[in-house]
């Protein structure tokens, strides 16, 4: 579509229909993409109900409408006036977006496909770390009141040294970010590929201390195994009880990506049986979990509210690359679109 017929303003109107999920702390600055546009932040962090949130993109006269890891329903869309012409996604995953039909509206999708790779790679090896110190089970006992580790040491703990990292989707950006701090950590890593090798190019394609495994081979062999791939029709619920009894007793389940790529009620069932260690859960498949989940009791599961992306420069980086995304489209020349 030509520059010309693309917008219809200077200022395009955007609305960012659940501000307060990035925004929940007012601490993020929107005065360059409020300057780029005719902005409406609406504070609520989720909406659900598919009339309020066509009623919020109606009375907005939105060009652009924005949401971050909101699920859109079809039945919203469907009442989207015609002066909706961009979709943005703040942030990296759109599984939540019927994108082949908003493109049937020729209205554009793009997303920000990098801007919390550092932070969420950091999150794996937070919860390494956390894992081979056994900081959670300890913080839980003087939560309770009980001294007694500080007498006679109850929890195994060891070095992460020569330690073997599993990466599923380990050649991806956040998987190779990850290695970037696991390998100077001594750290041997196992990735998965059904090529059996690296993309050519790739930064650690001839370093000794990455090999290309099959998945099984990757379970049956890590101490850590961090799941760092997208959530499509492929990968949901790929990860399940089989894959999980494949994993060494003494062995972490770390999911930083999407939450169902984990068959959960499986998991549940494995880790009520101490299959393995434990599991760090930063994303689950529903979030949070239903009240009455198992997740929120078992003591070897230990779950934190998706905060991979939740760090301030974080959210500011993301706030910044949605303005750019903006600003392209402004221009005239899309970027990150992906329908």
């Amino acid at each position: 579509m030509a520059a010309a017929t693309r917008f219809l303003m200077r200022r395009p109107t955007a609305i960012f229909l659940n501000a307060s999920r990035l925004d929940y702390d007012k601490a993020l600055d929107f005065s360059r993409l409020s300057t780029l546009t005719e902005l409406t932040l609406n504070e609520v962090d989720a909406m659900t109900d598919a009339n309020e949130i066509a009623e919020k993109v109606i009375a907005s006269n939105a060009e652009i409408v924005i949401t971050k890891e909101m699920e859109l329903p079809l039945a919203a869309i469907e009442q989207f006036p015609s002066s909706v012409r961009l979709f943005c996604e703040a942030g990296t995953g759109y599984n939540n977006i019927p994108i082949q039909f908003l493109r049937s509206r020729q209205i554009d999708v793009c997303n920000i496909p990098t801007y919390s790779t550092e932070s969420v790679a950091h999150m794996v090896i937070t919860y390494i770390m956390n894992f081979s110190a056994a900081i959670f089970p300890q913080a839980k006992m003087l939560h309770e009141g009980n001294q007694s580790n500080f007498r006679v040491f109850q929890h195994p703990i060891y070095e992460i040294t020569s330690k073997k990292l599993g990466l599923i989707g380990g050649s991806g950006t956040i998987g190779t970010a990850v290695m970037d701090v696991a390998l100077p950590l001594g750290m041997e890593v196992l990735v998965s590929s059904r090529s059996g090798r690296l993309p050519s190019g790739h930064k650690y394609e001839n370093n000794p201390k990455v090999r290309v495994v099959p998945l099984d081979d990757l379970l049956k062999s890590s101490d850590f195994v961090s799941i760092n791939c997208p959530l499509n029709n492929e990968t949901r619920h790929s990860i399940g009880s089989r894959e999980i009894r494949l994993m060494k007793p003494t062995a972490f389940l770390i999911n930083t990506a999407r939450g169902a790529i984990i068959n959960e009620a499986e998991l549940i069932e494995c880790m009520k049986e101490n299959v393995i260690a434990g599991a760090g859960l930063d994303t689950q498949e529903t979030e949070p979990p239903k009240q009455d989940s198992d997740l929120w009791k078992l003591d070897n599961v230990f779950l934190t509210p998706h905060i991979g992306w939740r760090r301030l420069e974080t959210r500011q980086r993301l706030v910044d690359m949605t303005t750019d995304n903006i600003e392209s489209y402004i221009n005239g020349q899309l970027k990150n679109v992906v329908n």
